[in-house]
């Protein structure tokens, strides 16, 4: 069955289209429902003056009732959807995976397995190079 693409990304807590060597990957994830509610959709708080998504909240927040869950929380919850060409047999498939990063190779990524070759394909976070330590990851000097 192939997954449901989104029609916007509003719908989305997260969307990348990427060039991954030869390959070619899609991810999203969708928004999910308020757990307290069930009415509206979870998403980051806006801005009183400016009405603009605060992007680095450290929250989420429905947009009915008001109910608050920390990023963390609310994010290990949630499930990746990707499309992609895989970039060593070329292989085009869909898949899901739970939505954690994990680090690979020095990087924090959201990893899976080709489902004919088993390579491993890595959607790193943005203008990250893989080999390329995370400032999480830097022992203070």
């Amino acid at each position: 069955m192939p997954l449901r693409q989104p029609e916007s990304v509003e719908e989305c807590v997260y969307y990348t289209r990427r060039n991954v060597d030869k390959g070619h990957v899609t991810c999203w994830v969708f928004r999910e429902k308020c757990p307290k509610c069930g009415k509206a959709m979870m998403g980051k708080p806006r801005d009183a003056k400016t009405r603009k998504v605060k992007i680095r909240a450290k929250e989420y927040i429905c947009l009915e009732c008001n109910h608050t869950v920390p990023k963390e929380q609310y994010e290990d919850t949630l499930t990746a959807s990707i499309s992609y060409t895989c970039p060593k047999c070329a292989n085009k498939g869909e898949t899901q995976i739970p939505f954690k990063r994990k680090s690979f190779e020095g990087v924090k990524a959201l990893v899976f397995p080709c489902q004919k070759c088993s390579q491993k394909i890595s959607i790193t976070k943005k203008m990250k190079a893989i080999g390329e330590p995370d400032e999480e990851e830097l022992p203070n000097a």
